[in-house]
């Protein structure tokens, strides 16, 4: 399920009174953003560390909540980040997924694993 235009907008301004209210924005740099984000990535990739492919895709429901949070704090800080580039996320993407189709043929990336470069 893809967020609308809107869910990201109403996230940006959440993300913007939650920092304003706590006087965080001089904290909000891009380079402390995008640390910050990396971190949260590598607590998601913990929930997964070690588990085979078929455990990874049924997690109990405790490890199901707390990975839920976890991408949670992903998609906060990148929105964020967003924000304080000016950047329209939803934008971006959408263009990501037009370059990607270029990248990806369907005749020739189906069922295949490879990068573009070496289909």
């Amino acid at each position: 399920m893809r967020p609308s235009g809107d869910a990201l907008d109403e996230l940006r301004e959440a993300m913007r009174r939650f920092t304003t209210e706590r006087e965080w924005t001089p904290f909000h740099t891009p380079k402390n953003l995008a640390m910050a984000l990396a971190g949260e990535a590598g607590e998601l990739l913990e929930h997964f560390q070690w588990l085979t492919p078929e455990q990874s895709a049924r997690l109990p429901v405790d490890t199901h909540e707390a990975v839920a949070l976890e991408m949670a704090d992903v998609l906060l800080y990148l929105v964020r980040l967003s924000d304080v580039l000016g950047v329209d996320l939803a934008d971006a993407a959408q263009r990501k997924i037009r370059i990607n189709a270029e990248r990806y043929p369907v005749e020739l990336a189906r069922g295949r694993a490879d990068k573009y470069n070496r289909l």
